[in-house]
């Protein structure tokens, strides 16, 4: 399912606009984004939770030569599965 199949699934749910769902879809990915690059954690009970992980710089073996190489220090997106979603996939 895309963005634009996601959209016509919560209308044809919810019984709001398309234009409605997609401004709000569009605002929660703008919060997402600007809050976790900020650092903050962001849950949604049961669901989701998105969070920005530091990764310490680290020493790494270059798979075809064997050599070692340095990596930098990194920020990345990590986003968890919440319990209820997991069970509802798993069928529990």
């Amino acid at each position: 399912m895309n963005k634009a199949e996601l959209v016509e699934a919560i209308v044809a749910e919810s019984g709001a606009t398309k234009n409605t769902v997609a401004e709000v879809l569009k605002a929660f990915e703008d919060v997402v984004v600007s809050n976790v690059s900020k650092g903050e954690k962001i849950v949604l009970s049961g669901f989701l939770s998105f969070e920005r992980v530091e990764r310490k710089a680290r020493t790494a073996r270059n798979p075809q030569t064997g050599e070692a190489i340095q990596v930098k220090a990194s920020r990345a997106p990590k986003v968890s599965i919440g319990s209820t979603f997991k069970k509802a996939v798993k069928g529990a």
